[in-house]
């Protein structure tokens, strides 16, 4: 039971955390047209969980009660691959194939170059 209620302390702190983040991005960037939110908190989420997966790994930073909350909770709770997948399907049934595509593209390519760099700064600081 405390396995569930350190996951549900963590998924409530990064869904409001991608709530104000992504809503901050999308503000920013003044663009109906394309997910600048999603992107933004996918992104930055690929890179933070690189970063302290690569310190869990190496490091042995984290206790088995803390990886619950901060990645399965928080991290989970703050990335926003099922909005991404809504967004790019809404894309493509409005026709707007192009930026469908772009959409896939950045998320998935430069989410996993940015969870490798998570990982290679982790590395690089704490050698």
């Amino acid at each position: 039971m405390l396995d569930i209620l350190l996951v549900g302390l963590g998924g409530f702190i990064g869904s409001v955390l991608r709530y104000l983040l992504s809503g901050l991005a999308q503000q920013l960037t003044r663009s109906i047209n394309f997910p600048y939110g999603t992107l933004t908190v996918n992104l930055l989420g690929c890179f933070v969980i690189g970063f302290l997966s690569q310190l869990a790994e190496a490091r042995g930073l984290f206790s088995p009660e803390a990886r619950l909350v901060v990645f399965i909770g928080i991290l989970g709770g703050f990335t926003t691959f099922s909005s991404f997948g809504s967004e790019t399907f809404n894309l493509a049934s409005d026709g707007q194939f192009i930026p469908g595509l772009v959409n896939i593209c950045l998320n998935v390519v430069f989410g996993l170059l940015l969870v490798w760099g998570g990982r290679i700064t982790a590395h690089l600081i704490w050698r």
